[in-house]
């Protein structure tokens, strides 16, 4: 656990102190190079999952509240984050339940291989905006020319599958909205691990404060339902939430270490050079068996973030 926590970028530099990361290493560690991704199928794994759960209510539920248990769990294990990261992690928590609701929405309306790269493929390009706006973050001209060309694709994956057929605007829309949610909650994220001086520590606050909020709803909602319909989605729901809270543990604990953009190039995160390779598709068709159209499959660019 010690491995992922730690200070600021700032502190990590003294002289004296630990060895500072530099974006490649932090790069190769979220799995964009060499042996293969490791933070994007957890992350679309989760996603299949809430997906995979008919009721959305119901599956989001599992995996908030599955979130909540790991993030009390680890509170005596981990340092406060520190007062200034309380700003942050309290407007993410807000933006998180804003983004579940999105997610929940997308799903209903549309399927999980064109909503999930529409999100995801929009996040990148509203985060590196945000992020030189916010942190002063500017990528220079080939990495900003890499981030387009990584939305433009991931997106096109998605729009691409829909050609011949009347666009669901409502889907889209709800999709494209996800995206920048997910955009918002990244950055604020961003500064917030940087201040807290810990960064398992802020993830475990932040699971356990937006946490609340989809499992509240739902008990007032269901009432005496709530427990019979949980019960045969528990296991699967409570692997989403772990999934969700290691994958996102990992992108809070790089930006610790290099450019807020690193977590924006994570949610590209495609590796298509075979058919059916990017982590959504295979994941959506090959755990859950979500149909994939071959044409969508076959138009999935190689692309490395």
């Amino acid at each position: 656990m010690a491995a992922l926590d730690g200070g600021s970028r700032a502190e990590l530099s003294q002289p004296g102190g630990e060895v500072e990361y530099g974006p490649c290493w932090v790069v190769g560690v979220l799995g964009h190079g060499g042996g293969g991704a490791r933070a994007a199928p957890p992350h679309a794994s989760w996603n299949a999952i809430a997906h995979r759960i008919t009721d959305k209510l119901v599956g989001f539920t599992l995996i908030a509240g599955g979130g909540m248990l790991i993030g009390l769990a680890l509170m005596p294990f981990v340092a406060v984050p520190a007062a200034g990261a309380w700003p942050y992690l309290l407007v993410s928590a807000a933006i998180h339940v804003l983004y579940y609701v999105l997610l929940m929405r997308s799903f209903r309306l549309g399927d999980f291989g064109q909503a999930y790269p529409i999100a995801r493929g929009t996040a990148p390009l509203v985060v590196t905006v945000l992020a030189a706006v916010f942190a002063h973050e500017v990528p220079n001209a080939w990495a900003a020319a890499g981030i387009a060309v990584s939305c433009t694709g991931l997106t096109g994956v998605a729009l691409w599958g829909m050609r011949g057929r009347r666009p669901n605007w409502a889907a889209i829309g709800a999709a494209l909205a996800t995206g920048v949610s997910i955009a918002a909650y990244t950055v604020v994220d961003g500064l917030g691990v940087r201040a807290s001086g810990t960064s398992l520590g802020y993830i475990a606050w932040l699971m356990a404060v937006q946490g609340v909020v989809i499992p509240a709803y739902a008990a007032y909602r269901l009432r005496s339902r709530l427990i019979p319909v949980l019960r045969p989605f528990a296991a699967l729901g409570l692997l989403g939430s772990v999934l969700s809270v290691a994958a996102y543990a990992l992108v809070l604990w790089a930006q610790t270490r290099a450019e807020l953009t690193i977590a924006a190039l994570r949610e590209s995160s495609v590796k298509s050079c075979s058919y059916g390779n990017n982590a959504g598709h295979r994941v959506g068709s090959g755990m859950f068996r979500i149909p994939r159209t071959p044409s969508l499959v076959r138009s999935l660019p190689c692309l490395h973030a």
